[in-house]
């Protein structure tokens, strides 16, 4: 199941990063104006067409062997595993597992609190780093420091996509905590780059030096934040929480990731005005 849901974490990092590198690049052909509205038609549409696919695929689907032995419906559970496997599969094995498990999960009630401390810690952290300002705002921020926004933007919209695919590669090799390391020290320090260069075009100062060193510092951090914080914290929270609370746990968990980014998104323009080195 964790190796399921990771593939599905994956691949909504691939598109996600697809979308945006498609909006960065179509953004220095087409007019703001234009591209928001084709970004909605486009939204809505890939909204609209999947939900309608998954509202009619869920009248063939059977319910979760899991969520049955959650329920105490275990009678219904080898009928739902067999038409999982197929006929002629034995699932015997399979379903006595599941019931283990289980109730070993349920014996580890007490170290659920913390299991919630480090999943809202990694997706609060995901968004409060700042990644969507960078991504919603970039183009501003390299004309602030007066640097050429079509390369910037296409810069960004190159690197996205070949670092996803790195990302899925290091993971299984390198391990997540490793990975979280080196991403978040990565993104501190490309950010204390970008702040000490609005700090020097603050001053007058190194002009030329500290706009390259604006868009070095924003490729470094979306580098380093696609190879970890960005993937990660997601893959982990399909991972560490039992089965009896990974419903309600994941739902916490993407309420506080969206009300992170939501803080961020609506901070950074009025944070700029204050301070663009601070911020």
């Amino acid at each position: 199941m964790c190796s399921c849901t990771n593939k599905i974490s994956w691949s909504v990092q691939l598109m996600s990063a697809c979308g945006c590198s498609l909006i960065y690049v179509l953004g220095n052909v087409i007019p703001w104006r234009s591209l928001a509205l084709l970004g909605n038609i486009l939204l809505l549409a890939s909204s609209i067409v999947p939900c309608l696919v998954h509202f009619f695929g869920l009248f063939f689907i059977p319910e979760s062997p899991r969520w049955l032995v959650k329920i105490g419906r275990h009678k219904e559970v080898y009928a739902t595993l067999q038409r999982l496997r197929g006929k002629n599969v034995d699932i015997s094995h399979e379903a006595a597992n599941i019931k283990v498990k289980f109730k070993f999960y349920l014996i580890e009630t007490e170290f659920l609190m913390y299991l919630k401390t480090v999943g809202v810690g990694l997706m609060s952290l995901q968004q409060l780093g700042g990644v969507n300002s960078i991504t919603y705002y970039a183009s501003s921020i390299f004309q602030e420091v007066n640097f050429s926004r079509k390369v910037g933007t296409i810069s960004l919209a190159i690197i996205q996509i070949p670092t996803v695919v790195a990302s899925v590669i290091l993971t299984d090799k390198s391990g997540r905590r490793p990975l979280l390391m080196v991403s978040a020290t990565g993104m501190c320090l490309s950010g204390f780059i970008i702040g000490l260069s609005f700090w020097l075009q603050n001053l007058q100062q190194w002009k030329e030096i500290s706009s390259n060193l604006v868009y070095i510092g924003i490729l470094v951090y979306i580098l380093t934040h696609l190879i970890g914080m960005g993937p990660l914290p997601t893959v982990l929270m399909s991972e560490i929480f039992p089965i009896n609370v990974k419903g309600s746990a994941g739902s916490l968990l993407i309420f506080v990731n969206n009300i992170s980014e939501w803080i961020v998104t609506y901070s950074f323009n009025f944070m700029m005005e204050w301070s663009a080195a601070g911020t």
